[in-house]
């Protein structure tokens, strides 16, 4: 059923939500998030949407979600689609495979703006703005039939400098070219969204408005999912998170209470629908629709989430990025054998309740959290202007140099600037660099610091963290095979390593099915939490990712150009290598290995 005719329907005595999942990277994400989808059409959303990666990068998995979403549980979907930089005639391909799958209601977006006129981008020309695909859709017979809704930014757009009238002419032209709902961008300032709100009207837009909210999961992914859109965050709001930060279980119920606080308040301006952004999780959400009355009868779950049983957090490391680690970004916790369910820590809802990201349970429904609007890896913002244009080996050193000395805030695999952690190993980060073997991912051993420490803290008061110390590192082939003899003849069973290329090569001595937990926390009245983990699964996720980004990258530049050569030569030469000490009590062990020894690499 088409989205708009269901709001139309709907009983405007109550609030109607939607709730939006992102496809995960691995099969087992894909496999439980379905099953966490199930159990969360009980809490009788009006639909679900399905994100859409950037350049169509997740488009068989998110048909794939959306037509099980519809056959399996009989709820409608949204279908997120981006239209730039997607090859010619891709969005013709993914709306017939949307209509065959019975998806009726496309949720268009412009995703990453498009390069300007580089010809060697293949990217289709009939799409450069959103409004172009809208206009598109419902004007080709064959796809006229879809309901079509639009994205608006109450904060502004992160990727343009328009002023609020600007923006506000831009969400005209695609509402008059016939989309039938809007859906916003996150915020936090409810007063600014109530005053956006009503300017909206007031330019004669009437189609229905829904806010999308994201309840704060952790202090850390808030701060990164506020920089990424750009989004206001009122004084009020930090002054309520910064005394609480190092709490996550704190930080969660604050985050609930604000979302309630928040819809509250856009009931009495007018809004009649929320669209939740739910990072794949689903216990805030769950919580937030209980406080509100709507949640219905849950069996099991709803007593059990009013009770406010603490589940372990779970942090990823996103090494040499602030926002990632400012407070130890929190991730999923370990998944649960099939029959380890019956326990109240250990239960499906709540295993990975925390937000995880690359190295976090492979097998958790939030592996892989993605931007909602299908951005890539390298925002426009973050344009390659300061990176300089590498012609040379040297000059990529020198830039991953300039960005550990802060001199540049960003490079290709690091959206923000170093982070306060990887300052405890700069030394070796710089001598691993000089050197020219670039890193991109780090963080040092820590033996049982106090959980409310600034730099490596995470979880509740009263506890205690541990790290492994690891490092990763882009490196030519002849570099991996001493690495890997060296570890052979040297480490003496305290390193374990993962090497990969764009190729699909994988050389490792980790066994089948082993699974390094790099980061735990022991806290009051909880099991031992392992937060950071590195295995197979999620190391050729990163890896495939990372030499994306090369690619990506190349393709800013003219073909047969110096840059665009050096980069794609990168690509195809390079390895990733990943490597890990379990010796956390002393914090030296693996630069000691390194640099050190019968036979040091550097």
């Amino acid at each position: 059923m088409k989205f708009i005719d269901k709001i139309a329907k709907h009983d405007k005595r109550k609030l109607f939500y939607a709730f939006e999942f992102f496809p995960p990277k691995t099969d087992q994400g894909f496999e439980n998030l379905v099953a966490r989808i199930g159990r969360m059409v009980g809490l009788n959303p009006l639909a679900i949407s399905v994100t859409w990666g950037a350049g169509g990068s997740t488009k068989d998995r998110s048909l794939d979600l959306a037509a099980l979403t519809q056959l399996e549980y009989g709820v409608d979907t949204i279908l997120h689609l981006t239209c730039t930089n997607m090859v010619q005639g891709s969005v013709d391909s993914a709306l017939r495979a949307a209509k065959e799958r019975g998806v009726e209601n496309i949720l268009a977006l412009r995703g990453d703006p498009p390069r300007g006129k580089e010809h060697w981008e293949p990217t289709d020309p009939r799409f450069q703005h959103g409004v172009d695909l809208v206009r598109y859709i419902k004007t080709t017979p064959e796809f006229a039939h879809f309901c079509v809704g639009v994205a608006a930014y109450p904060d502004g757009h992160p990727d343009r400098d328009t002023d609020e009238d600007g923006e506000l002419e831009y969400l005209k032209q695609k509402v008059d070219a016939g989309a039938d709902f809007i859906v916003t961008q996150l915020f936090y300032d409810i007063d600014n969204f109530l005053r956006w709100y009503g300017k909206v009207r007031a330019k004669g837009i009437t189609v229905p408005i829904i806010p999308g909210i994201m309840p704060i999961q952790t202090y850390a992914s808030f701060l990164r999912m506020t920089k990424l859109c750009a989004t206001r965050v009122p004084a009020s709001l930090m002054h309520d998170l910064m005394p609480i930060r190092h709490d996550d279980q704190k930080v969660k119920d604050y985050g609930v209470k604000l979302a309630v606080d928040m819809i509250r308040q856009m009931q009495r301006g007018g809004i009649e629908g929320i669209h939740f952004c739910t990072l794949n999780l689903e216990r805030s959400v769950t919580r937030v629709l209980e406080s509100l009355g709507l949640a219905g009868n849950i069996p099991t779950l709803a007593n059990r989430l009013i009770a406010d049983i603490p589940s372990p957090p779970e942090r990823t490391v996103t090494p040499h990025t602030a926002a990632d680690q400012a407070t130890k970004e929190l991730v999923s916790a370990p998944h649960p054998e099939p029959d380890a369910g019956k326990g109240e820590i250990n239960s499906a809802v709540d295993w990975d309740d925390f937000p995880n990201g690359r190295f976090g349970d492979f097998k958790s429904p939030a592996y892989g959290e993605t931007d909602r609007w299908g951005s890539s890896a390298l925002q426009s913002n973050l344009a390659p202007s300061h990176w300089g244009h590498p012609r040379t080996l040297d000059d990529l050193t020198t830039m991953f140099l300039r960005y550990l000395h802060s001199k540049i805030p960003t490079t290709p695999f690091s959206a923000t600037p170093l982070s306060p952690e990887s300052l405890m190993i700069f030394p070796h980060l710089e001598k691993l660099t000089r050197r020219g073997w670039w890193t991109v991912g780090s963080q040092p051993a820590v033996n049982g610091v106090p959980s409310t420490d600034d730099v490596v803290g995470w979880g509740p008061k009263g506890g205690y963290v541990y790290q492994k110390c690891f490092v990763e590192f882009l490196v030519e082939e002849e570099d991996v095979r001493r690495i890997v003899d060296k570890v052979q003849k040297e480490g003496g069973g305290w390193i374990n390593y993962f090497a990969g290329n764009a190729k699909g090569e994988l050389l490792t001595n980790v066994p089948e099915g082993g699974r390094n937990a790099v980061t735990w926390g022991v806290f009051p009245g909880q099991e031992i939490a392992q937060t950071t983990i590195i295995e197979k699964e999620s190391f050729l996720s990163w890896k495939d990712e990372a030499f994306s980004i090369w690619s990506e990258w190349a393709s800013y530049y003219p073909p047969d150009s110096p840059e665009r050569t050096l980069l794609e030569d990168v690509r195809d030469r390079r390895w990733l290598v990943s490597l890990v000490h379990h010796d956390y009590v002393d914090p030296a062990a693996l630069w000691t290995f390194l640099f050190k020894g019968a036979n040091p690499l550097l």
